[in-house]
């Protein structure tokens, strides 16, 4: 803690979630931001020489994730920061909620959830670190925790978060049609209605069940149990037909053609 600030570090393999991390925390007094990374590894390797008061650790990330970089760190639990998880899938929650953090933040983070999360973090200082990071059995749970992520099929989301203004709504990724990028926004499309989405087509693409969800255009990602047909038009363009009640239409990318096909047993 520096005088009456409190030194925050941010740590999510999303840059666009750090800035808008970054963004909200600036609008607190109180708050300093020491840095962030997007890289786990090199994450440990400053909060293993760094003394925080706070840590924003996203859950799901490639190579070492959140609670894999939470049971590496070193020194005694009075060294260590208090930690306030960030994550886009909310099945991670009840897991966030085990090793008993300070906080568990839904992508997109919502403003007010994060006024309160930092609430409760001002009115704990400057006492001495959490009950958890004192129990002997922290390091056990946190590599059981750990491996849960590396380990048997991956965990994909069943809902996905949806802003509107304040409000955030969770949409059941069953509905979902498919996922369009325009105007440098993403929409989440459901029964014809757009939802908006704080995340890339990228990110989705990466982040999703790929057996079900499949990137057929550079803006467009679709749910494949929504096919109902695929058509070759002139000049061998190639164009999806969905079963929504608006029979939508998207193009496919020449270089998914295939891909597609294949997928649909074609």
């Amino acid at each position: 803690m520096q005088g009456d600030r409190l030194l925050a570090y941010l740590v999510d393999d999303e840059p666009l979630a750090i800035e808008r991390l970054q963004r909200l925390l600036n609008s607190f007094d109180g708050i300093e931001i020491a840095g962030a990374s997007t890289d786990a590894a090199r994450a440990l390797e400053y909060l293993s020489s760094h003394a925080l008061d706070v840590l924003f650790l996203d859950i799901q990330m490639p190579g070492m994730n959140g609670f894999e970089l939470l049971s590496r760190l070193p020194g005694p639990p009075a060294g260590q920061p208090f930690v306030i998880f960030t994550t886009a899938y909310d099945e991670y929650a009840l897991r966030a909620f085990e090793v008993n953090s300070i906080g568990y933040l839904l992508k997109p983070i919502d403003a007010r959830r994060l006024e309160g999360a930092l609430k409760k973090l001002f009115r704990l200082r400057p006492a001495a670190r959490p009950d958890w990071q004192q129990n002997p059995d922290l390091p056990g749970l946190l590599q059981q925790l750990a491996a849960s992520l590396h380990g048997g099929q991956p965990q994909y989301p069943r809902r996905i978060a949806s802003r509107v203004g304040e409000r955030i709504s969770f949409l059941d990724l069953d509905a979902v049609t498919h996922f369009l990028a325009q105007d440098k926004l993403t929409f989440a499309v459901v029964d014809g209605h757009r939802h908006c989405i704080d995340q890339t087509i990228a990110d989705l693409e990466q982040r999703l069940d790929p057996a079900r969800f499949l990137r057929i255009h550079r803006a467009a990602l679709v749910n494949v149990d929504y096919v109902h047909e695929i058509n070759s038009w002139f000049a061998g363009k190639v164009v999806l037909s969905l079963k929504d009640a608006q029979r939508t239409q998207l193009p496919v990318a020449r270089d998914r053609v295939k891909l597609l096909k294949s997928r649909m047993g074609m």
